[in-house]
């Protein structure tokens, strides 16, 4: 007989919808699995306000598949002119769950994030206050330190300081890379959490550049060395509270991931569950993927898990290559490695 896995309806706490076209092409891919996601606000132009956040929901919404039960979480994305009055009240109304810090540049249509924290310090109080979530891209964007030292640097220069002098405020360090952040984030209160994607699990640096550069292994932030890699996926398969899923599934159509200056990201929404039942049964911590996947995140956010489960069955799962968007085709992340572990 097969083996199956049922979990409470998993969660995905970081995710790229982006809008339009692309929109409507993959947003079947997370509502087929996902009960629901933070929703990045890094659109061009950016969601700055309420009003644009309400408006960017109900494209979403007005996106679903039809009978698809999805609640899209919406974020802020902060600048040096965020208003703390319209985000309290976008909370208070229950519109937004998280604000997302970027650094100015530091990814994907960025440029309108933050150079001087200084600008933003009467938000972040509103938001300690209130006990609205900081979402942070952490990575410095200073050219002379090392894209793979970006993320460590990060964390002593900028989130360490911000948070000692916001006591309260309640941080999520996104898409973790680093052993350092892992660290970090293990001696933190409950007032810090650390999403963990399904392709930093999988991939390290050598994956984008041994043998030939992938261009759809190419992520921000970039995969380190194995050593982090594998701190990454002890954390994830610890069961810890502070650590739960955020695909950061980030789709690009294939030309722009094969330009000279290709784009950043990878898109594992169709895929994210088999790879994580299999990197977790690897680990031995298959009784432990419904925490990283379905408890730990409502938990930090105060939000109820879902009532509806899923169920994973171990007789072999296969994902087409890539999918069709009136933009041009999607790449799949592909992990690698055959696939055991399917959701029925």
């Amino acid at each position: 007989m097969s083996q199956t896995i049922t979990l409470r309806r998993p969660d995905d706490w970081h995710l790229h919808l982006r809008d339009g076209a692309m929109l409507k092409a993959v947003l079947p891919e997370t509502t087929a699995h996902f009960a629901r996601a933070i929703i990045m606000p890094n659109l061009v132009p950016p969601v700055v306000t309420s009003d644009q956040a309400q408006a960017y929901r109900e494209r979403i919404l007005n996106a679903l598949p039809q009978g698809a039960d999805f609640e899209p979480l919406m974020t802020l994305y902060l600048t040096e002119d965020t208003d703390p009055a319209d985000v309290a009240a976008a909370h208070a109304s229950g519109l937004i769950h998280a604000v997302k810090l970027y650094p100015a540049g530091a990814t994907t249509n960025s440029a309108s994030g933050v150079a001087n924290f200084d600008k933003v310090r009467a938000v972040l109080e509103k938001m300690a206050e209130i006990g609205l979530p900081l979402c942070v891209h952490g990575e410095v964007t200073d050219a002379e330190i090392d894209i793979f030292d970006r993320e460590a640097v990060f964390i002593d220069r900028v989130l360490d300081p911000i948070r000692r002098a916001t006591p309260g405020l309640r941080v999520v360090m996104e898409h973790i890379t680093t052993r350092n952040a892992v660290d970090y984030a293990s001696a933190q209160d409950d007032t810090l959490g650390a999403t963990i994607t399904t392709h930093h699990l999988v991939i390290n640096r050598n994956h984008i550049l041994a043998g030939g550069i992938k261009p759809h292994y190419y992520c921000l932030p970039v995969a380190k060395r194995e050593e982090h890699r594998l701190a990454l996926r002890a954390a994830a398969t610890s069961g810890d509270n502070r650590f739960f899923l955020g695909t950061d599934s980030a789709p690009h159509t294939d030309a722009n991931k094969l330009l000279p200056c290709g784009c950043a990201g990878c898109f594992t929404a169709p895929n994210t569950l088999s790879i994580l039942a299999q990197v977790f049964e690897e680990d031995g911590a298959l009784d432990r993927l419904e925490r990283f996947t379905s408890l730990n995140g409502p938990a930090f956010y105060g939000l109820l898990p879902n009532d509806a489960t899923i169920t994973l069955e171990k007789s072999g799962a296969s994902y087409p290559d890539h999918i069709a968007t009136e933009d041009g085709p999607v790449t799949i992340f592909d992990p690698g490695f055959d696939l055991h572990w399917k959701v029925l």
